[in-house]
C-alpha cells in the first residue's frame, strides 16, 4: 500500500535492478543491474498469476503513455541463436573502434541489453535466485539515459549498500517517471477493505490536481477481487 501511494504522489522511481546475464555469455553466477521500471502488458484474465509473484498493489497505464515516455517491450532470446549472435558480433566489431567510439559503441551496446532478457531465467527474490518465464510477463521497460546517473552497476558495486543508495538516489532525483491522472486506467488493491484507504489518500493527498482529476482517479480504484469475479 505504501509503495502505491508514493507512486501516485511522486511517480516511478527507477532502481537499479539485478540481472543474471549469464545467458549472454558470461560466466556462471555473474548479473549486472541496470536502472529501470518494469511493467507488464499482459490481459486481465492472467492478472491473478502476476500479482501472485510481484504483489497485489498496482496501477495499469495506458500504452499511449508508454510510447510518450520511452517505454519498450524487452526484447526475449530463447538462446544462443543468430539474433544474440548478432550482439555478440557487434560488440566485438566495437571494440575494434578508437577508444572514444568504442566507449559509444559500448553504451549503445549496453542499451539494447538492459531491455534483453531470456525467455526463461533467474531472477533475484530476496537474495536468492528464482527461475521464472520470463516470456508470459509481456514485460515493458523505463531505462532512463541521464549523464548524471550510473549507466549500470556491477555485482560488487550492487552488494554495497551505501553506493547502491547513492545510484538510487540519483535516479530519483533525475529520471523520475511522472504521469498524470488522465493516463491511469486502473489503480488496483487486493480487497474491496483496501478501497477506502486509497480513496481517501488521493483526496488528501493529490490536491495539486483540479478536482475532475480527483474524480477521475477515484474512478480507477478496483479491487483484484471484483476483477477476479469479472474474468
Amino acid at each position: 500500500m505504501e509503495i502505491l501511494k508514493a507512486v501516485l504522489k511522486g511517480g516511478f522511481w527507477p532502481r537499479y535492478c539485478l540481472e543474471d546475464v549469464q545467458w549472454q555469455g558470461r560466466k556462471a553466477n555473474e548479473y549486472i543491474a541496470y536502472p529501470m521500471v518494469c511493467f507488464c502488458d499482459i490481459p486481465m484474465s492472467r492478472i491473478a498469476e502476476h500479482v501472485g509473484f510481484y504483489g497485489s498493489f498496482g496501477i495499469g497505464l495506458t500504452k499511449e503513455w508508454g510510447a510518450k515516455n520511452n517505454l519498450n517491450p524487452v526484447i526475449y532470446f530463447t538462446g544462443d541463436n543468430p539474433l544474440h549472435g548478432a550482439i555478440r558480433s557487434l560488440t566485438q566489431t566495437v571494440m575494434g573502434l578508437d577508444q572514444k567510439e568504442k566507449q559509444l559503441g559500448l553504451k549503445s551496446i549496453r542499451y539494447i541489453l538492459a531491455h534483453s532478457k531470456p525467455t526463461k531465467g533467474r531472477m533475484i527474490i530476496l537474495g536468492e535466485p528464482q527461475l521464472k518465464d520470463f516470456y508470459q510477463e509481456s514485460e515493458w521497460r523505463y531505462v532512463p539515459q541521464n549523464e548524471g546517473i550510473d549507466e549500470y552497476l556491477n555485482f560488487s558495486e550492487y552488494q554495497q549498500e551505501d553506493k547502491l543508495e547513492a545510484s538510487n538516489n540519483k535516479t530519483a532525483q533525475l529520471c523520475k517517471l511522472q504521469f498524470l491522472p488522465s493516463d491511469v486506467k486502473y489503480i488496483f488493491v487486493p480487497t474491496d477493505g483496501e478501497i477506502p484507504a486509497v480513496m481517501n489518500f488521493i483526496q488528501s493527498e493529490l490536491d495539486m490536481y483540479p478536482n475532475a482529476d480527483i474524480k477521475l482517479l477515484m474512478s480507477r480504484v478496483t479491487s483484484l477481487d471484483s476483477v477476479s469475479l469479472d474474468v
